[in-house]
């Protein structure tokens, strides 16, 4: 096992595609126009096609499990709070951050955050992993 300490950090970015989203909907099974319909997409608020909420913030678990901690982390929980849409062609960065660590149960509690390439804060969260 690794050693991990309070502000230890690691991220992970991704370009998200209009294949990213249709096989996203495709594997969940949500089919919202607001993700895959443009023309209904453009009457909406946003006025554009967006990415899943629940896409953007599964860059996350990608930090966790491969990096910080790692292979082995366990998700015991997880906020988030949704603040901007990500839109096809946004490089999105997902970034975990050491807050807390019980030694003795194994429980390391995350801040969690995904901001866009302007550095704008897309989702902000917290986590709790289990991590042995």
């Amino acid at each position: 096992m690794k050693i991990i300490n309070i502000n230890d950090s690691a991220s992970f970015s991704k370009t998200i595609t209009e294949h990213d989203i249709l096989t996203f909907a495709g594997i969940t099974g949500d089919f919202n126009d607001i993700h895959i319909n443009k023309l209904a997409a453009e009457k909406s608020i946003f006025k554009e096609r967006i990415a899943h909420g629940m896409l953007t913030a599964s860059f996350i678990s990608t930090v966790i499990g491969m990096f910080l901690p790692g292979r082995g982390s366990i998700y015991l929980e997880q906020n988030l709070k949704f603040l901007k849409p990500v839109t096809i062609g946004e490089t999105i960065k997902a970034e975990v951050i050491v807050e807390d660590i019980n030694k003795k149960k194994g429980v390391y509690t995350l801040k969690t955050i995904v901001t866009n390439q302007f550095g704008a804060l897309v989702i902000d969260g917290s986590a709790k992993i289990l991590y042995r």
